[in-house]
């Protein structure tokens, strides 16, 4: 009889501010209402998460493997699409698992799609060298010629 009492018992903590509260039966209405809404609409992670949250969430789950070494390009992609997802590394082999949900499947393809396309656009596309552009711009300031014409009234060297 004691171990049914104590299965059935729910502990609740209540914080109340400094100046003190008394326990009502209003504020024990809200605190139960509370813990009952909570128990029966737990919380679903969304976006980047853990495998066993992905797991956990009852759907099944597929994986693909990512071998590119800019990951963080493909989390903003994903969230873009809204994608369930949870990554894996695997120090053996230098790769990436990502893992989803079986339903996401076609969003994961697009997003995958559009990230696959902004790699390889920045591959492609090549910026020229910084020490490069600066000294062109060194010869282009060595070849100007400076007029040093006396400007009486001002008292200064006109350009």
């Amino acid at each position: 009889m004691q171990d049914e009492v104590r299965d059935k018992s729910v502990a609740l903590t209540i914080k109340v501010g400094k100046t003190g509260g008394r326990l009502t039966a209003g504020l024990l209405k809200w605190a139960i209402r509370k813990y009952l809404a909570q128990a029966q609409n737990p919380k679903i992670h969304h976006g980047k998460q853990t495998v066993k949250q992905l797991v956990s969430q009852g759907a099944g789950v597929q994986n693909i493997e990512i071998t590119d070494k800019n990951i963080k390009s493909f989390e903003r992609v994903a969230r873009k699409y809204g994608v369930d997802f949870a990554l894996k590394k695997d120090p053996a082999q230098g790769k990436y698992l990502v893992f989803f949900k079986a339903r996401d499947a076609d969003a994961l393809n697009a997003a995958f799609a559009e990230y696959a396309g902004k790699s390889l656009n920045r591959s492609t596309q090549k910026k020229p060298s910084l020490i490069g552009q600066l000294s062109h711009f060194k010869e282009i300031a060595k070849n100007l010629t400076r007029d040093t014409a006396k400007n009486r009234e001002k008292g200064g060297v006109e350009l």
